[in-house]
């Protein structure tokens, strides 16, 4: 059996169709008990959308923490023994926590939808924007962010995915400057990304009061496996998972370093388990030598758990 990794995913991995095998096998986890902490019906907006309303901030995030965690629900019983390690990109922390049995999943529908409604808001209040850019390296790209900042803008790091790839938030006039001047302060690409507001930095300030009363709701019990921080690349300790969530707010996403941590403690096998296959590629990036699968769907499952565990989906054992 390899020693593998999940990985779980953020806002931007959601689209219209997922999940949509789910529903009727894992009710329990998607029918009418999250309608009712939602306010919204769960199974249409991912079956059906539009894509303008399940895009919607406080429609993601919940969505994709649902389905995410659904799936894993669906793999994890098929196979004999845990992960090393997980994590979560944003959003995706939570997920990997409950995932890990650090809380429950609907408490964690609960927190996640109080998350999304107070970031939406903080969108509302202080207008933002997010722009990922290659080719810079995390020294470069805080010197940029600084140099801003002195001129009197407000521009931050958010994302440090690995492997030249960051991401920024500020105000919609410094994402715009970015976005003219990238290649002429050294970077090779830099594309806005279709989020309501400047995550993971500043702008979001508004958002916290908020999250950190839905976390003080929850009740925290021992993760089953380590779930690496976002914040600080490192394994979160029990009692410090609301603290930790809350800076996650405000803080830069630092999951490159999150990837190379986990190899470092004994992934050889990452698996990207939800919508979309982003963390999958990060990890290809950060971790050359690793192995990667991704779990979209229920037909992934299987093709998963005998890569896992060595065999063929037949049940064939690999020599």
């Amino acid at each position: 059996m390899q020693p593998y990794g999940v990985l779980f995913p953020g806002q931007g991995s959601q689209f219209v169709g997922m999940g949509a095998e789910l529903f009727a096998a894992r009710s329990d986890l998607l029918g009418a008990a999250a309608d009712r902490v939602l306010g919204w019906p769960l199974e249409q907006t991912c079956r059906v959308g539009p894509a303008s309303a399940l895009t919607r901030t406080e429609r993601a995030q919940p969505a994709l923490y649902a389905i995410s965690y659904a799936l894993w629900a669906e793999l994890a019983h098929r196979l004999p023994q845990p992960p090393v390690a997980a994590a979560g990109h944003s959003v995706g922390e939570y997920t990997a926590l409950a995932a890990a049995g650090a809380m429950e999943y609907m408490a964690g529908l609960e927190v996640v939808h109080a998350r999304a409604l107070a970031m939406a808001d903080a969108a509302h209040q202080r207008p933002s924007a997010m722009v990922a850019v290659l080719g810079l390296t995390e020294a470069e790209a805080e010197a940029i962010a600084a140099r801003r900042r002195a001129e009197g803008g407000q521009l931050w790091l958010a994302n440090l995915n690995g492997s030249g790839q960051v991401v920024f938030s500020g105000a919609h006039s410094d994402v715009a400057w970015l976005l003219e001047s990238a290649e002429d302060l050294g970077a090779r690409r830099a594309i806005q990304l279709k989020v309501a507001g400047g995550f993971h930095a500043p702008p979001m300030e508004p958002a916290l009061p908020a999250l950190q009363t839905a976390l003080a709701a929850v009740d925290f019990h021992t993760s089953q496996f380590p779930v690496f921080s976002n914040v600080d690349a490192v394994p979160i300790e029990p009692g410090d998972e609301a603290e930790a969530l809350a800076k996650q707010l405000l803080a830069p996403v630092r999951f490159g370093d999150c990837l190379v941590a986990m190899a470092a403690a004994g992934v050889e096998l990452f698996v990207h388990v939800g919508p979309g296959d982003v963390t999958a590629g990060l990890a290809r990036r950060a971790v050359p030598a690793a192995s990667t699968l991704v779990v979209n769907n229920a037909s992934d499952i299987q093709v998963a758990v005998a890569a896992i565990m060595g065999t063929h989906p037949d049940g064939e054992e690999i020599t």
